[in-house]
């Protein structure tokens, strides 16, 4: 029988783990971490999964869509409002990227760290439904 695992951790490089801490902080509502510090900071969530942003020497952001320096990974997220989350996201500092396949479904920023992330809307469900890779995230 395989091991029973539950996600415990999200970690993401970065230059700036404490200010790309902020901003998903601010975008999320979840709680710095007491332990956050210039080398590693994380966001605390009521079921227990810590996203957190380690500084790395050199970091580069992804390039995406392109693959110069691949996107590794990328966050999706569900938004009651996808316009609302749009407005604050940019207001916070993140940016819309130009390739936007998914219409009114979903939509794509990057996050100031430069980390690609997805916005969907309340229709979760519908959300997963759609075709791996048609995001422009997926493989």
């Amino acid at each position: 029988m395989p091991a029973r695992m539950r996600l415990a951790a999200i970690t993401l490089d970065c230059a700036d783990p404490q200010a790309l801490a902020a901003f998903y902080q601010q975008a999320t509502g979840f709680t710095l971490h007491p332990g956050s510090d210039s080398e590693f900071a994380g966001l605390t969530r009521e079921d227990g999964l810590l996203p957190g942003f380690q500084r790395v020497d050199g970091f580069r952001p992804p390039v995406w869509p392109g693959q110069t320096v691949p996107q590794q990974l990328h966050l999706d997220f569900a938004v009651d409002d996808l316009d609302e989350a749009e407005a604050v996201l940019l207001g916070l500092g993140a940016t819309r990227t130009d390739c936007q396949p998914g219409g009114e479904k979903w939509r794509n920023f990057t996050d100031p760290a430069g980390h690609p992330f997805c916005w969907s809307g309340a229709d979760v469900e519908g959300a997963k439904q759609r075709p791996r890779g048609l995001s422009g995230f997926g493989p």
